[in-house]
């Protein structure tokens, strides 16, 4: 694992969120975006305030900041307030990619009795939002938005 890997991860990782909310959300009316959903973490805004909120949890432990509480969604009251805050995360996280060492990808996760390194927790993070990203688009296409694959061989293959 290198971290040319890990940027290149993150960069898939930031391109299929755009892509979703450019191609995907941004066709749904506030009554489907907001609706109540019995499967994963609830409404579609519920879900992308959730994945927000967790990549910036992961990031502010990897760099020691005090642990911030998970955004509550209904803090979250228009879309224009998670797309703002959803970049600011992004560019935080990007930040902090583009100044880790290499070396930090085999230590330990604190608090993780040694089991868990800090690589892990980089690979863990974009698979959690991968997870979540299905959920959308599951809860999308039940919308009838059209939505699209999000292999990571497809963004790699520059078809995304």
């Amino acid at each position: 694992m290198t971290l040319d890997l890990i940027r290149d991860y993150y960069d898939y990782h930031f391109t299929v969120n755009r892509k979703i909310w450019d191609a995907c959300i941004t066709k749904l009316t506030d009554e489907q975006f907001l609706e109540a959903v019995d499967y994963g973490v609830g409404s579609i805004r519920d879900h992308i305030v959730h994945m927000m909120s967790v990549d910036n949890a992961w990031f502010g432990d990897l760099i020691g900041e005090k642990f911030v509480a998970h955004m509550d969604p209904e803090h979250y009251p228009s879309r224009e307030k998670i797309r703002e805050t959803w970049d600011d995360v992004e560019q935080k996280i990007r930040g902090i990619l583009a100044s880790l060492d290499e070396g930090l990808l085999a230590k330990p996760f604190p608090g993780s009795d040694e089991k868990f390194s800090h690589g892990q927790m980089l690979l863990h993070v974009v698979n959690h939002g991968t997870d979540h990203r299905a959920q959308l688009l599951r809860m999308l296409n039940e919308h009838g938005v059209e939505t699209f694959p999000q292999d990571y061989i497809i963004f790699t293959l520059g078809r995304m």
